[in-house]
């Protein structure tokens, strides 16, 4: 026995062993099935090259790739090929770059200037491009203007001239008396090429002029003499030497802004960004040569307008350019390698951004994709290719480009074969036919097939348009639909569909080809051709149309739609005729137009849509919020905003300034260009008032004018000929990590003050300096630390130099301070000290809110007349601010009325308003606040950080989860989730579930399994409804635990485990190895023990069993002794061990004979034991309670198995049965099972006929059954054949009565009856050659992965425990059924009669009997240990 065991357990380690080794070659055979992507990609491409005529030229390109082959590369010039075999002047390098000898260009013959590209191709792989490079050729340098003789007077500026052609810049230098030029921040070298000289000396006179170098030949410029004058003392008109221009720079590339003024006093140059001034900083932002301005490494935040400023104590000018500043393309989604079968659709996506938006074309293997039916470009840049065949393998590339440069980007399709099937496919569907046929869709139904091989089958279904080689897909949306619809067909046109099963092995026969032609659409009107719009007026467009060329029948009207495009809604009107003036339009107003004609059948095929904008028309509102600045005695500055957007009724071209002295009605005009927003007036008298009034322009003239509002110039002139004075005060107010500073201006107001500087630093306020303007009286130091004392300086400057400062010293506050500024809560916001005759501050403030943007806001003051008409130069600032968010600044306007127009605004946000008054130099505190709520308008963004979740132990329930929108503009009054299986399919065929406003999740159910679904979601507030999200898919799947489970075999039929699976499986393997050598040691031990027992003591087992009532077994003139060691407990409570909160169902497994003879195909076996037949009617009487699933009724019943009885009372037998539960670790469950020492298999085909057994145990069990058919149904089937007459053999009926009272699973309760698990079928068993008695409390084995033809989660086994608890029936064994996924089965009781108990041994001969064993253990280990 021993030596049969060891020889068992070698045999499970080579078999283990032999499963490893066939699993490594079933991967190895996996991964070579599918060709690897191949990498390929250019490590260098050629770049902007600037060639020298008869120069060498060299344009970079390189491939690499891991083909066995380097890759061939070839060159294109302006988009053909380029022949070089015998070009002896071109060619191309090992590496790829193509190499000039010499470059040839002259004014009629260019033949190297152009536009290439290098493409590398692999044989039999593919192709691709490089981006594009432009070979520039330098021209002869030519002068277009030159140094000339010229003065200038010390301290002023001059321009030497040098302009030539724009490509050579870069090669021009200066010289000084044929002495190279050093450049510096006072001698700048201009764009154009021209040289300034800023606060020229002494030693700038001389020689200049400029030189080209390095293109070939040089070439020098004439000389240019420069003369020093003597400095000026007289006054002198300030004029612009040379004004900046509109210029174009990619980011990260410098810009020089060109401004050079003369004048005299001298003038101070400034800058402005849009409305704010500039300021320098080191490395970033300089001003050269007196005032051009240089702008390092450009960002797109730089582009926008910039005014130059040039002032002095007599005059400002200044003069506008535009900055553009262009970004490359770049990728922000690049295309990705797909692997995809013939007939499959797939999307190449490719998202690029860039200024201005780039363009996007594809390529595939290094020719243009035209798009087609089957390419399509979708969402803009992506392409779309339908109905795959071979020939479409290669490489696709996303080719982006702008005038700032060009990118590329490549991805490798590649087309796999269907895989070799692994067992058995399904044949053709049969009677495939086209139960609905209309004009753009044709539904297909089918019959299963005929030979299906399996039950849950899925079909494809392949189509194509009569005369093209392209095959499309379709696929059914769940297993075992048998009918689907194809949309987007054409009318009219002929097509192909045969349709294919799928099994778990994969793909089956197709059907027959069966041609199906849409109908015609022959009963509405066509398009009516020849659609045109003329806008007529301002207000009107004319259209006109001819008739629809298929009207099938007689045009009863048409409708006419048309769209305002800044609004987007739609409206129509019916006419009868075939042209229509549509008036009461918007000015200058885009709006799309499309017709439709009816007739009896309803509206037709609507026309393309056609843009027109209306007529421009002159403003019909005045320019806002007009604002006087009084600069000196001699001049006013003018600020204004442009009129609303919906009065400027077209472009705006300038604006016409008027403007009267005094009271006299003669005016005076100036005006503009359309985008300045400001202008200086001056040449006007010292001490007298003023009255202006603007219009806007447009090429129809000149719209309504402003009221006219008035400034005072000044007496008298502020001094600039010396420094500010010291400021008046300085007050600091330290917080915790800030200190915020406030001061008044010098009491001498005489002086000019541009603005103040403030220096501040720890112990010295020289370390950090910060530069205001001269109309602040505040300012906060921020990112201090904590607890430390800083000295802070103030002092105010003008162009002269900085005045004297005034000093103060701070200790911030410790980090223990409370957030709170406490000063804050017990005093109004720190206003500017007023001087000593401060205004009062408007009262009455108001805020009237007009729309979800705009509020206006009106106040009044009391320095005016009761009639509040302003005559005087005062102003009005308006500040406002919003707390959401926190960190929100405060803005301002100003204004001469007494109300303001604040646009811009968020919606559904509060405002605090308030407003201060400004007259001369002389300030009011702010005004009380006023606060508004701007209207709500609809949701400007979507819901965010949107989810798909699966619901625990539902998978067909999912949950979408997401947050608010983050501008939501308004209170959320609900959500709309839109759902569908095709992302690509209109708005009106998604799904629709709504959800009030205040959840932010929500249940979806009843969903299709291995099917997926995209989601989108849409806020609703009480203005409408917002953007959708992006859609978001979920696939859901069912899991047999919450691990992760392998996907199930898709159609193509390939599957496999993991290696962790394997992995796994090994482990389990052989620690069932060691328990079944455990196993039989003991089995051993007991074995012999018995058998050493005395004759007295037999005698005594003997009677006691006589006593108990039992009988002899019969067979083969043997009595068959119950085991020794036999469960001493005559009631029994087994429970699955799953300590899952939330048990799934289990299943319990029932013994069943081991030999053929013991099954009858007659019931007598029953009726002779009236107990069973009671508990079997019972089982029965449930049967009509609970069906289980569909799935189950579908296949078929299986035959039921009749047990013989003796006529004798049967011997009482407790069996403990395994319980599997599906809450543990799952294994992947294989056909057929391994003979395990610890439990056999039996299962039942059809035939009835179990293999020949030996009767050798009291009990068995049966393997898992492998349909999902209820054991309940078995006794509808038909009986079993008679046994062979080979095996006459019988097992106890004792046996056979648990047997049957188990295996029909009925109780005395009313407690629902057992399920089997829903396993795969067809799997064959192997029951024991050699069984034990003790196999029913054994550890149950898990049967071993050797056959793996159909893998699915299989049911882990769990030990029953024996319930030490008092029972609650007499005789019951609990176990838990088994039923659907996905709910909870009460368990079954089962009947057990009460067990004879073995006489016990005496001491002594317990003693000799463990030393025994003892010997024994020994002498097996010796055994198994030797080599």
């Amino acid at each position: 026995m021993a030596e049969r065991g060891a020889l068992w357990l070698l045999s499970l380690l080579c078999l283990t062993f032999l499963h490893t080794q066939s699993s490594a070659a079933k991967h190895g055979d996996k991964g070579s099935s599918a060709q690897p992507f191949s990498p390929f990609w250019f490590t260098v491409e050629p770049q902007d090259t600037l060639a020298i005529r008869g120069n060498a030229a060299l344009l970079n390109c390189s491939a690499h790739s891991d083909a066995a082959t380097p890759a061939r590369i070839e060159w294109k010039k302006d988009g053909t090929f380029m022949s070089l075999v015998s070009d002896e002047r071109r060619r191309i390098l090992p590496d790829g770059s193509l190499f000039f000898t010499h470059v040839v260009h002259s004014k009629h013959n260019k033949p190297d200037e152009g536009t290439y590209q290098c493409v590398a191709t692999i044989d039999n792989l593919g192709s691709i491009s490089s981006h594009t490079a432009r070979l520039s050729v330098a021209g002869m340098p030519r002068f277009t203007s030159q140094p000339a003789p010229t003065s200038v007077h010390l301290g002023d500026s001059q321009v030497m001239a040098c302009e030539i052609n724009s490509d050579l810049v870069p090669f021009t230098r200066w010289e000084k008396d044929r002495q190279p030029l050093e450049l510096s921040t006072r001698l700048v070298q201009l764009p154009s090429g021209a040289l300034v000289i800023s606060n020229a000396s002494e030693a700038d006179a001389g020689l200049y002029r400029c030189l080209v170098e390095n293109v070939g030949s040089s070439k020098s410029s004439d000389e240019g003499q420069l003369q020093i004058l003597p400095e000026v003392t007289i006054n002198q008109k300030l004029e612009f030497l040379v004004q900046p221009g509109p210029v174009t720079k990619v980011v990260g590339t410098s810009v020089l802004l060109p401004c050079v003024v003369t004048g005299y006093p001298a003038p101070h140059v400034r800058w402005m960004f849009g409305d704010k001034l500039l300021e320098e900083s080191e490395g970033r932002v300089e001003i050269l040569g007196g005032g051009s301005l240089q702008i390092f490494n450009l960002t797109e935040e730089d582009a926008g307008t910039y005014t130059c400023v040039a002032d002095n104590s007599n005059a400002t000018i200044e003069t506008q350019t535009q900055l553009t500043v262009q970004v490359p393309p770049r990728f922000v989604k690049r295309p990705e390698n797909i692997y995809a079968h013939e007939s499959m659709d797939i999307v190449f996506e490719c998202e690029v951004s860039g200024s201005p938006a780039p363009t996007v074309k594809w390529v595939k293997n290094g020719d243009a994709v035209i798009p087609s039916d089957y390419f399509k470009i979708i969402k803009e840049h992506n392409l779309q290719v339908l109905g795959l065949v071979k020939s479409d393998e290669g490489f696709y590339q996303c080719l982006a480009e702008n005038d700032a440069g060009n990118i590329q980007s490549s991805a490798q399709l590649i087309i796999l074969d269907h895989a070799s099937p692994a067992g058995p496919t399904p044949s053709a569907p049969r009677d495939v036919v086209a139960s609905l046929v209309s004009t753009r869709f044709i539904k297909l139904t089918w019959r299963q097939p005929a030979e299906p091989h399996g039950d849950e089958l899925t079909y494809s279904v392949f189509y194509s348009q009569e005369g093209t080689s392209r095959e499309r897909v379709v696929n059914t949306s769940r297993p075992g639909e048998m009918q689907v619809t194809i949309q987007n067909l054409m009318p009219d046109s002929k097509y192909r569909f045969r349709v294919v099963a799928h099994n778990s092995n994969g793909q089956g026969e197709s059907s027959a080809a069966l041609k199906v032609a849409t109908q015609a659409e022959v009963q509405v009107p066509g398009p009516a051709p020849n659609l045109q719009a003329v806008p007529n007026t301002p207000t009107s467009v004319f259209l006109s149309w001819d008739k629809p060329v298929t009207g099938n029948g007689e045009i009863l009207t048409y409708k006419l739609y048309y769209t305002d495009k800044s609004v987007g809604n739609e409206q129509d009107v019916d006419t009868d005729s075939l042209s229509y003036t549509l008036t009461g339009l918007k000015k200058n107003t885009e709006y799309s137009f499309r017709v439709v004609a009816n007739n009896k059948h309803g509206p037709g095929v609507s026309t393309d849509d056609i843009v027109v904008r209306t007529l421009s028309d002159v403003p019909s509102g005045p320019p806002q919020n007009l604002t006087l600045e009084v600069q000196n005695s001699k001049s006013i500055l003018l600020r204004w905003q442009p009129p609303p957007l919906n009065s400027q009724n077209g472009e705006i071209t300038g604006y016409k300034i008027r403007y009267r002295k005094g009271s006299r009605r003669s005016e005076a005009a100036e005006t503009t260009g359309g985008t300045q927003l400001n202008k200086l007036i001056d040449g006007l008298e010292r001490g007298t008032e003023y009255s202006f009034r603007v219009s806007a322009m447009t090429v129809n003239g000149t719209g309504p004018a402003t009221e006219w509002i008035t400034a005072e110039t000044f007496e008298s002139d502020l001094d600039e000929s010396r420094v500010p004075d010291q400021p008046s005060s300085l007050h600091v107010r330290p917080l915790v990590n800030s200190i915020v500073v406030s001061w008044t201006p010098p009491e001498n107001q005489d002086i000019v003050v541009r603005g103040y500087t403030i220096g501040y630093g720890l112990g010295s306020p020289h370390a950090q300096t910060i530069k205001v303007d001269y109309k602040q009286r505040y300012y906060t130091i921020e990112n201090l630390d904590h607890s430390s004392h800083y000295v802070i300086t103030l002092k105010a400057f003008n162009n002269v130099g900085e005045g004297i400062p005034v000093y103060e010293s701070a200790i911030t506050r410790p980090q223990s301070d409370p957030d709170v500024d406490l000063y804050e809560l017990f005093h109004p916001p720190y206003t500017p000290v007023p001087d000593p005759s401060p205004m009062m501050p408007p009262v009455g403030v108001q805020a009237s809110v007009l729309s979800h943007d705009t509020i206006k806001v009106t106040w009044a003051d009391n320095s005016l007349p009761k009639n509040q008409k302003i005559t005087d130069n005062r102003y009005y600032t308006v500040r406002w601010k919003t707390n959401i968010p926190a960190n929100t600044k405060v803005k301002m306007a100003n204004t001469t009325s007494l109300s303001h127009m604040v646009i811009g605004l968020k919606p559904n946000t509060l405002y605090e308003f308030s407003v201060m008054v400004t007259k001369g130099r002389r300030t009011s505190t702010w005004s009380m606040t006023a606060q508004g709520t701007t209207f709500e308008t609809i949701p400007s963004s979507a819901p965010k950080d949107v989810t798909v979740v699966s619901k625990e132990n539902k998978p067909r329930t999912i949950i979408v989860n997401w947050q608010p929108p983050s501008e939501a503009n308004g209170k959320i009054t609900g959500y709309i989730i839109y759902y569908s299986t095709d992302v690509n399919a209109e708005v009106h065929d998604w799904v629709i579930e709504p959800v009030v406003g205040n959840r932010l999740t929500h249940q979806i159910q009843e969903l299709t399994l291995d099917t997926t679904y995209y989601f989108k979601i849409q806020a609703r507030n009480s203005k409408g409804m917002g953007p959708m999200s992006e859609a978001v898919h979920f696939r859901p799947v069912i899991y047999a635990s919450p691990s992760n489970v392998p996907p199930k075999p898709g159609p193509s039929g390939k599957s496999g485990v993991g290696s962790n699976s394997e992995n796994h499986i090994l482990v389990i393997v052989i620690i069932i190895s060691v328990g079944a050598f455990t196993i039989i040691v003991v089995v051993v031990g007991a074995f012999l023990c018995t058998r050493r027992t005395t004759s007295h003591q037999k005698k005594k087992r003997a009677a006691s069993k006589s006593s108990n009532g039992s009988h002899k077994y019969k067979g083969n003139s043997k009595d068959l002794k119950p085991p020794d060691l036999w469960i001493h407990h005559e009631r029994l409570e087994l429970k699955p061990m799953d300590k899952s909160p939330d048990p799934n169902p289990v299943m319990t497994e029932t013994p069943i004979p081991r030999t053929s003879q013991d099954i009858t195909p007659a019931d007598s076996g029953l009726e002779s034991n009236p107990h069973l037949q009671q508990r079997r009617n019972s089982y029965r009487g449930h049967e009509s309670e609970d069906n289980m699933s569909t799935l189950a009724g579908r296949r078929g019943m299986r035959p039921k198995m009749m047990m013989p009885f003796d006529a004798q009372p049967p011997q009482p037998v407790i069996s403990a049965h395994p319980i599997h539960s599906l809450d543990n670790h799952h294994h992947h469950y294989h056909m057929g099972s391994l003979a395990s020492p610890t439990r056999s298999y039996l299962y039942h085909q059809g035939s009835g006929h179990l293999r020949p057994h030996a009767c050798a145990t009291p009990i068995s069990h049966l393997d898992r059954v492998d349909s999902t058919e209820s054991v309940r149904n078995t006794p509808n089937s038909d009986p079993l054949p008679p046994a062979t007459a080979s095996s006459q053999a019988s097992c106890p009926s004792e046996i056979m009565a648990d047997l049957e009272s188990s295996y029909h699973g009925s109780t005395t309760t009313e407690e629902e009856p057992s399920y089997s698990s829903n396993l795969p079928p067809h799997r064959s068993a192997h029951p024991h050659t050699h069984a034990h008695p003790l196999k029913s409390f054994a550890v149950p084995a898990i049967p071993p992965s050797s056959h793996p033809t159909y893998e699915s989660p299989a049911l882990p086994s769990t030990p029953l425990l024996a319930q030490t608890g008092p029972p609650t029936h007499p005789h019951v064994v609990k176990t838990a059924s088994i039923g659907t996924l996905g709910r909870t089965r009460t368990p079954m009781a089962v009947t057990v009669n009460p067990v004879p108990l073995p006489q016990s041994y005496e001491p002594d001969e317990l003693t000799e009997e463990m030393a025994h064993l003892e010997g024994l253990m020994k002498d097996l280990n010796a055994i198994t240990t030797a080599p």
